[in-house]
């Protein structure tokens, strides 16, 4: 008896069980992609929530920044650099060079570069050699 019925119907429960499977299998993913679609919005609604704040900011530092340029633009212009080696300071370098100093000890001294002070002997030395006063 069971080789006169079952082993015929065999195929066809097999097919059956293949179909509820495929069936299954189909509500599961259905599930599964509307679960992901539902992710993906809330996922969209924050990205435009922090893209609309970058863009808030965005704005508000360029505000600014045309602020500070209107303020810049207001400023008076700054005054040119003043020399380092005003007459009085020269006067002296001029005076300790008189009484044997070295330029190192003079720029020392005065808090002045040493550089300045050599161009300013050697300034001191051509116009001595030329005959002008100083």
């Amino acid at each position: 008896m069971l080789e006169r019925y079952l082993i015929p119907l065999a195929p066809f429960v097999f097919a059956a069980l293949a179909i509820l499977l495929c069936l299954f299998h189909t509500v599961t993913t259905g599930s599964e992609i509307r679960q992901w679609k539902h992710r993906s919005r809330g996922l969209n609604a924050m990205e435009a929530g922090a893209l609309r704040e970058i863009q808030t900011k965005i704005a508000e530092l360029s505000e600014r920044l045309q602020e500070v340029e209107d303020r810049t633009g207001m400023l008076a212009p700054p005054l040119p650099p003043q020399s380092g080696l005003n007459v009085n300071k020269r006067a002296e370098v001029l005076r300790l060079a008189r009484r044997g100093e070295s330029p190192e000890k003079i720029a020392a001294l005065l808090r002045l570069p040493r550089r300045e002070v050599e161009l300013l002997l050697k300034i001191r030395a051509v116009a001595a050699a030329s005959g002008v006063s100083s």
